[in-house]
Protein backbone atom coordinates (compact mmCIF):
# COMPACT_ATOMS: atom_id res chain seq x y z
CA UNK A 1 0.00 0.00 0.00
CA UNK A 2 0.95 3.56 -1.00
CA UNK A 3 2.17 6.08 1.72
CA UNK A 4 -0.80 8.37 0.36
CA UNK A 5 -3.05 5.91 1.30
CA UNK A 6 -2.10 5.86 4.61
CA UNK A 7 -2.34 9.64 4.62
CA UNK A 8 -4.26 11.05 7.04
CA UNK A 9 -7.45 13.53 5.15
CA UNK A 10 -5.89 16.63 6.06
CA UNK A 11 -2.50 16.30 4.94
CA UNK A 12 -4.08 14.35 1.47
CA UNK A 13 -6.30 17.15 1.27
CA UNK A 14 -2.97 20.16 1.58
CA UNK A 15 -0.79 17.48 -0.91
CA UNK A 16 -3.88 17.57 -3.44
CA UNK A 17 -4.63 21.09 -3.19
CA UNK A 18 -0.73 22.20 -3.75
CA UNK A 19 -1.00 21.23 -7.29
CA UNK A 20 -3.11 24.27 -7.72
CA UNK A 21 -0.49 26.93 -6.31
CA UNK A 22 2.47 27.90 -8.74
CA UNK A 23 5.10 25.21 -7.92
CA UNK A 24 7.66 25.90 -5.25
CA UNK A 25 11.32 25.42 -6.01
CA UNK A 26 12.91 22.27 -4.43
CA UNK A 27 15.32 22.95 -1.59
CA UNK A 28 18.61 21.93 -2.83
CA UNK A 29 19.89 18.77 -1.32
CA UNK A 30 22.79 19.22 1.72
CA UNK A 31 26.12 18.55 -0.10
CA UNK A 32 27.47 15.03 1.16
CA UNK A 33 30.69 13.48 0.83
CA UNK A 34 31.00 11.25 -2.35
CA UNK A 35 30.54 7.24 -1.10
CA UNK A 36 31.70 4.49 -4.32
CA UNK A 37 29.30 1.97 -2.10
CA UNK A 38 26.52 3.83 -1.25
CA UNK A 39 24.57 4.02 -4.98
CA UNK A 40 22.12 6.75 -5.31
CA UNK A 41 18.19 5.96 -4.58
CA UNK A 42 15.93 6.35 -7.66
CA UNK A 43 14.08 9.42 -7.47
CA UNK A 44 10.20 7.34 -7.66
CA UNK A 45 9.78 3.84 -7.19
CA UNK A 46 7.68 2.72 -10.11
CA UNK A 47 4.06 1.45 -9.48
CA UNK A 48 1.65 -0.07 -11.89
CA UNK A 49 0.68 0.81 -15.42
CA UNK A 50 4.07 3.22 -15.12
CA UNK A 51 2.40 4.93 -12.80
CA UNK A 52 5.08 6.01 -9.13
CA UNK A 53 3.80 4.77 -6.04
CA UNK A 54 3.51 7.99 -4.56
CA UNK A 55 0.87 9.22 -7.56
CA UNK A 56 -1.63 6.71 -6.20
CA UNK A 57 -4.34 7.77 -3.92
CA UNK A 58 -6.40 4.62 -3.70
CA UNK A 59 -6.94 1.32 -5.51
CA UNK A 60 -9.58 -1.25 -6.10
CA UNK A 61 -9.50 -4.30 -7.97
CA UNK A 62 -7.60 -3.35 -11.16
CA UNK A 63 -7.93 0.47 -10.83
CA UNK A 64 -6.00 3.65 -9.28
CA UNK A 65 -7.00 6.88 -8.33
CA UNK A 66 -3.67 9.02 -8.42
CA UNK A 67 -3.59 12.95 -7.20
CA UNK A 68 -3.42 14.31 -10.59
CA UNK A 69 -6.73 12.54 -11.43
CA UNK A 70 -8.50 13.62 -8.35
CA UNK A 71 -6.89 17.29 -8.95
CA UNK A 72 -8.84 17.30 -12.32
CA UNK A 73 -11.95 16.47 -10.17
CA UNK A 74 -11.54 18.83 -7.47
CA UNK A 75 -11.36 21.45 -10.53
CA UNK A 76 -14.35 20.62 -11.89
CA UNK A 77 -16.26 21.21 -8.94
CA UNK A 78 -18.03 24.63 -8.38
CA UNK A 79 -16.58 27.11 -6.19
CA UNK A 80 -18.93 26.29 -3.04
CA UNK A 81 -17.90 22.64 -3.14
CA UNK A 82 -14.13 23.46 -3.34
CA UNK A 83 -14.41 25.89 -0.55
CA UNK A 84 -16.13 23.04 1.39
CA UNK A 85 -13.65 20.15 1.16
CA UNK A 86 -10.88 22.74 1.62
CA UNK A 87 -12.52 24.04 4.88
CA UNK A 88 -13.28 20.29 6.00
CA UNK A 89 -10.45 17.42 4.41
CA UNK A 90 -12.92 14.83 5.57
CA UNK A 91 -15.26 15.33 2.37
CA UNK A 92 -12.55 14.69 0.39
CA UNK A 93 -11.85 10.96 1.82
CA UNK A 94 -15.90 10.90 1.31
CA UNK A 95 -15.59 11.95 -2.53
CA UNK A 96 -12.66 9.25 -2.85
CA UNK A 97 -14.64 6.68 -1.76
CA UNK A 98 -17.44 7.46 -3.71
CA UNK A 99 -15.03 7.38 -6.46
CA UNK A 100 -14.09 3.99 -5.91
CA UNK A 101 -17.47 2.63 -5.19
CA UNK A 102 -17.83 4.03 -9.18
CA UNK A 103 -14.58 1.92 -10.20
CA UNK A 104 -15.76 -0.90 -8.80
CA UNK A 105 -19.01 -1.19 -10.37
CA UNK A 106 -17.97 0.61 -13.51
CA UNK A 107 -15.32 -2.60 -13.92
CA UNK A 108 -18.45 -5.18 -13.36
CA UNK A 109 -20.33 -3.96 -15.87
CA UNK A 110 -17.70 -3.70 -18.52
CA UNK A 111 -16.94 -7.49 -17.20
CA UNK A 112 -20.44 -7.93 -18.56
CA UNK A 113 -19.93 -6.03 -21.36
CA UNK A 114 -23.61 -4.58 -20.41
CA UNK A 115 -22.15 -0.87 -22.24
CA UNK A 116 -22.10 -3.19 -25.53
CA UNK A 117 -25.79 -3.60 -25.33
CA UNK A 118 -27.67 -2.00 -27.74
CA UNK A 119 -30.23 -0.33 -25.99
CA UNK A 120 -27.60 0.81 -23.45
CA UNK A 121 -25.18 2.33 -26.32
CA UNK A 122 -28.03 4.20 -27.13
CA UNK A 123 -28.29 5.65 -23.72
CA UNK A 124 -24.66 6.35 -23.64
CA UNK A 125 -24.33 7.82 -26.66
CA UNK A 126 -27.36 10.47 -25.93
CA UNK A 127 -25.47 11.17 -22.27
CA UNK A 128 -22.55 11.76 -24.26
CA UNK A 129 -24.06 14.31 -26.51
CA UNK A 130 -25.53 16.05 -23.61
CA UNK A 131 -22.86 16.41 -21.53
CA UNK A 132 -20.61 17.70 -24.95
CA UNK A 133 -23.53 20.20 -25.56
CA UNK A 134 -23.18 20.97 -21.47
CA UNK A 135 -19.86 21.05 -21.27
CA UNK A 136 -19.84 23.43 -24.55
CA UNK A 137 -22.40 25.58 -23.45
CA UNK A 138 -20.83 26.61 -19.84
CA UNK A 139 -17.69 27.79 -21.50
CA UNK A 140 -19.49 29.88 -24.12
CA UNK A 141 -21.61 31.80 -21.07
CA UNK A 142 -18.66 31.86 -18.79
CA UNK A 143 -19.16 35.74 -17.38
CA UNK A 144 -15.92 37.76 -17.77
CA UNK A 145 -13.62 37.32 -14.50
CA UNK A 146 -13.67 40.94 -13.21
CA UNK A 147 -17.48 40.49 -13.18
CA UNK A 148 -19.41 42.02 -11.22
CA UNK A 149 -17.25 44.99 -10.57
CA UNK A 150 -17.75 46.61 -7.23
CA UNK A 151 -20.17 49.20 -8.66
CA UNK A 152 -22.55 46.47 -10.23
CA UNK A 153 -22.35 44.94 -6.73
CA UNK A 154 -23.40 47.76 -4.65
CA UNK A 155 -26.24 48.45 -7.46
CA UNK A 156 -27.31 45.21 -7.27
CA UNK A 157 -27.58 45.67 -2.87
CA UNK A 158 -28.78 48.38 -3.29
CA UNK A 159 -31.83 46.90 -5.67
CA UNK A 160 -32.50 43.73 -2.89
CA UNK A 161 -31.47 45.35 0.33
CA UNK A 162 -35.09 43.18 1.71
CA UNK A 163 -33.25 39.91 0.21
CA UNK A 164 -30.16 40.56 2.89
CA UNK A 165 -32.55 40.87 6.41
CA UNK A 166 -31.94 37.88 8.60
CA UNK A 167 -35.16 37.61 10.96
CA UNK A 168 -35.16 37.91 14.68
CA UNK A 169 -33.51 35.20 16.42
CA UNK A 170 -34.00 33.48 19.19
CA UNK A 171 -31.55 30.83 21.51
CA UNK A 172 -34.15 28.41 23.43
CA UNK A 173 -33.52 25.41 25.55
CA UNK A 174 -36.37 22.81 24.71
CA UNK A 175 -38.23 20.02 26.13
CA UNK A 176 -40.29 17.36 24.52
CA UNK A 177 -42.43 14.67 26.05
CA UNK A 178 -43.84 13.09 23.22
CA UNK A 179 -47.58 11.99 23.13
CA UNK A 180 -49.36 11.32 19.73
CA UNK A 181 -53.02 12.66 19.46
CA UNK A 182 -53.81 9.14 17.81
CA UNK A 183 -52.06 7.29 20.66
CA UNK A 184 -53.37 4.62 23.48
CA UNK A 185 -54.41 5.57 26.98
CA UNK A 186 -51.41 3.75 28.30
CA UNK A 187 -49.04 6.19 25.97
CA UNK A 188 -51.01 9.16 27.03
CA UNK A 189 -51.05 8.02 30.89
CA UNK A 190 -46.80 7.65 30.44
CA UNK A 191 -46.46 10.43 28.59
CA UNK A 192 -48.19 12.95 31.33
CA UNK A 193 -46.78 11.01 34.16
CA UNK A 194 -43.27 11.60 32.56
CA UNK A 195 -44.80 15.60 31.99
CA UNK A 196 -45.30 16.06 35.70
CA UNK A 197 -42.06 14.93 36.74
CA UNK A 198 -40.45 16.85 34.36
CA UNK A 199 -42.89 19.84 35.76
CA UNK A 200 -42.09 18.78 39.38
CA UNK A 201 -38.37 19.18 38.84
CA UNK A 202 -38.18 22.60 36.71
CA UNK A 203 -40.09 23.99 39.50
CA UNK A 204 -37.85 23.19 42.17
CA UNK A 205 -35.75 25.96 43.59
CA UNK A 206 -32.28 26.53 41.72
CA UNK A 207 -33.71 24.44 39.07
CA UNK A 208 -31.06 23.97 36.16
CA UNK A 209 -33.09 23.51 33.11
CA UNK A 210 -30.92 22.13 30.59
CA UNK A 211 -30.07 20.10 32.89
CA UNK A 212 -33.52 18.38 33.45
CA UNK A 213 -33.69 18.75 30.01
CA UNK A 214 -31.24 16.46 29.07
CA UNK A 215 -31.95 14.06 31.71
CA UNK A 216 -35.56 13.09 30.45
CA UNK A 217 -36.15 14.98 27.10
CA UNK A 218 -37.36 12.64 23.96
CA UNK A 219 -36.42 16.28 21.65
CA UNK A 220 -34.24 15.30 18.37
CA UNK A 221 -32.14 18.20 19.40
CA UNK A 222 -31.31 16.78 22.59
CA UNK A 223 -32.87 19.85 24.17
CA UNK A 224 -30.47 22.87 22.96
CA UNK A 225 -31.74 23.78 19.06
CA UNK A 226 -29.38 26.59 19.74
CA UNK A 227 -30.01 30.19 17.16
CA UNK A 228 -33.83 29.57 15.31
CA UNK A 229 -34.99 32.27 13.37
CA UNK A 230 -38.54 33.08 14.36
CA UNK A 231 -40.01 31.65 11.32
CA UNK A 232 -38.74 28.21 12.02
CA UNK A 233 -40.34 28.01 14.94
CA UNK A 234 -43.76 26.28 14.97
CA UNK A 235 -46.77 28.58 15.03
CA UNK A 236 -48.14 27.80 18.60
CA UNK A 237 -44.42 27.78 20.57
CA UNK A 238 -43.32 30.73 18.21
CA UNK A 239 -46.38 32.72 20.40
CA UNK A 240 -45.20 31.71 24.17
CA UNK A 241 -41.80 32.44 23.03
CA UNK A 242 -42.88 35.68 22.31
CA UNK A 243 -44.23 36.15 25.85
CA UNK A 244 -41.21 35.63 27.55
CA UNK A 245 -38.99 37.48 29.20
CA UNK A 246 -35.19 36.28 28.80
CA UNK A 247 -34.05 33.14 30.91
CA UNK A 248 -37.66 32.37 31.60
CA UNK A 249 -39.64 29.28 31.08
CA UNK A 250 -42.75 28.61 29.40
CA UNK A 251 -45.60 26.80 30.67
CA UNK A 252 -46.29 22.91 28.79
CA UNK A 253 -47.65 23.64 25.49
CA UNK A 254 -49.81 20.68 24.44
CA UNK A 255 -49.35 19.74 20.44
CA UNK A 256 -50.86 16.67 17.94
CA UNK A 257 -47.51 15.38 18.51
CA UNK A 258 -46.69 15.44 22.26
CA UNK A 259 -45.83 18.33 25.15
CA UNK A 260 -43.51 20.47 24.67
CA UNK A 261 -41.89 23.34 27.18
CA UNK A 262 -39.24 26.12 26.02
CA UNK A 263 -37.09 28.68 27.82
CA UNK A 264 -35.63 31.64 25.88
CA UNK A 265 -31.92 31.99 26.85
CA UNK A 266 -31.60 35.16 24.33
CA UNK A 267 -32.54 36.87 21.79
CA UNK A 268 -31.21 38.54 18.59
CA UNK A 269 -33.04 41.44 16.78
CA UNK A 270 -33.32 41.49 12.78
CA UNK A 271 -31.02 43.29 11.05
CA UNK A 272 -29.89 43.44 7.30
CA UNK A 273 -26.39 42.06 6.28
CA UNK A 274 -24.28 44.73 4.98
CA UNK A 275 -22.28 44.34 1.61
CA UNK A 276 -19.17 43.21 3.31
CA UNK A 277 -20.89 40.53 4.92
CA UNK A 278 -23.49 39.79 1.61
CA UNK A 279 -20.27 39.87 -1.06
CA UNK A 280 -19.37 36.40 -1.84
CA UNK A 281 -23.15 35.19 -2.10
CA UNK A 282 -24.32 38.02 -3.99
CA UNK A 283 -21.08 37.65 -6.86
CA UNK A 284 -21.75 33.93 -6.97
CA UNK A 285 -25.30 34.91 -7.82
CA UNK A 286 -25.46 37.63 -10.17
CA UNK A 287 -22.49 35.36 -12.26
CA UNK A 288 -25.16 32.57 -12.08
CA UNK A 289 -27.60 34.84 -13.48
CA UNK A 290 -25.69 36.23 -15.96
CA UNK A 291 -24.21 32.99 -17.11
CA UNK A 292 -27.91 31.89 -17.49
CA UNK A 293 -28.43 35.24 -19.56
CA UNK A 294 -25.31 34.88 -21.45
CA UNK A 295 -26.39 30.81 -22.56
CA UNK A 296 -29.64 31.85 -23.60
CA UNK A 297 -28.51 34.78 -25.78
CA UNK A 298 -26.23 32.28 -27.54
CA UNK A 299 -28.57 29.60 -27.85
CA UNK A 300 -31.07 32.24 -29.46
CA UNK A 301 -28.70 33.85 -32.07
CA UNK A 302 -27.86 29.85 -33.46
CA UNK A 303 -31.44 29.58 -33.87
CA UNK A 304 -31.22 32.91 -35.67
CA UNK A 305 -28.37 31.81 -37.91
CA UNK A 306 -29.77 27.95 -38.01
CA UNK A 307 -33.91 27.84 -37.59
CA UNK A 308 -35.66 24.81 -36.34
CA UNK A 309 -38.39 23.61 -37.80
CA UNK A 310 -40.92 21.06 -36.30
CA UNK A 311 -43.24 18.38 -38.42
CA UNK A 312 -46.06 18.65 -35.83
CA UNK A 313 -48.24 15.97 -37.84
CA UNK A 314 -45.34 13.46 -37.65
CA UNK A 315 -44.91 14.43 -34.01
CA UNK A 316 -48.63 13.91 -33.33
CA UNK A 317 -48.76 10.56 -35.30
CA UNK A 318 -45.25 9.61 -32.97
CA UNK A 319 -47.27 10.14 -29.51
CA UNK A 320 -50.65 8.80 -31.00
CA UNK A 321 -48.80 5.53 -31.39
CA UNK A 322 -47.22 5.54 -28.22
CA UNK A 323 -48.88 2.47 -25.79
CA UNK A 324 -51.16 3.65 -23.75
Amino acid sequence: MSAAMSMPSEALAQSLFDGFAAPKPKPKPAQQAPSASKPKPPAESAGVNGKTSEEVVAHVGGSEITASQLRAYFAALGAREQAAIVKEPALLSQAVRALLNERIVLQEAIANKWDQQPHIAAQLEQVRERAIVELYLQSVSNPPANFPSEDELQKAYDANRSAFVVPRQFQLGHIFVSAPKDADRATEEKAKKSLDEIERKLKAAGADFMAVARAGNEAADGGEPGWVAEGQIRPEIRTRVMGLAKGAVSESIHLDDGWHIVKLIDTKASYTRPLAEARDQLAQQMRAERASALRRAYVNELLKRHPAAVNEIALSNLLASVPK
